[in-house]
């Protein structure tokens, strides 16, 4: 069982972006990587060289999706259907919009163990009760979300958790889960720190 990391790129100039020195596409499959997120996936409609480039030495698997498939939710299963083609035990996936390069790495590592206590619920984690990204979505949604029409991610993982797929919200205190690139990183609210386990008991989930 693994948690895979597909990261959304419909911007590019935001994937290219300076995110204190680096590019943020580099930045966020590096913490992807580090947080333990297995296999990194990036979703997009261009390969650019520079993008390419910035991916230079990491363990991440670019791919573009079909012409008629709209972004966010199609994008997502679509990346979904290429980390199961790339490691077969992956059985979710962080849906991660590429702008938000602030992202902690034990922030991926709480939501990977999350999973691990509960393979069939949506995880969104949350800094100060404010939901953010990435959203970590079981293999076993792709078919309700495929069903959904195009629109935000947040707004479709609303609707699912409206239809009754069980959905949780985990309190992380990681600002980059709702501050995205164009907050400069040193303008970003103190990391607060989980004020419970990173990893709850599926007990303690319900």
């Amino acid at each position: 069982m693994t948690v895979a990391a597909i990261l959304l790129v419909p911007d590019m100039a935001a994937a290219l972006a300076d995110a204190d020195g680096e590019p943020a596409i580099r930045r966020v499959a590096h913490a992807a990587w580090s947080g333990g997120a297995l296999p990194t996936i990036v979703v997009t409609e261009a390969t650019d060289a520079a993008l390419v480039d910035a991916l230079a030495g990491l363990p991440v698997t670019i791919t573009r999706p079909g012409p008629d498939e709209p972004r966010v939710v199609a994008w997502f299963i679509h990346g979904q259907r290429a980390a199961r083609s790339a490691v077969g035990e992956a059985t979710a996936g962080l849906l991660w919009p590429i702008r938000y390069a602030w992202v902690d790495p034990e922030t991926v590592t709480s939501l990977v163990e999350s999973h691990g206590t509960d393979t069939e619920r949506i995880v969104r984690p949350a800094f100060l009760g404010s939901a953010g990204f990435p959203i970590l979505i079981p293999a076993t949604a792709d078919e309700r979300l495929a069903a959904l029409p195009n629109m935000p991610a947040g707004d479709a993982v609303d609707a699912l958790g409206a239809a009754g797929f069980p959905c949780h919200s985990l309190e992380l205190g990681d600002p980059g889960i709702v501050s995205d690139i164009s907050t400069p990183r040193a303008g970003l609210p103190e990391y607060q720190g989980p004020p419970r386990p990173a990893a709850p008991t599926a007990e303690g989930l319900r």
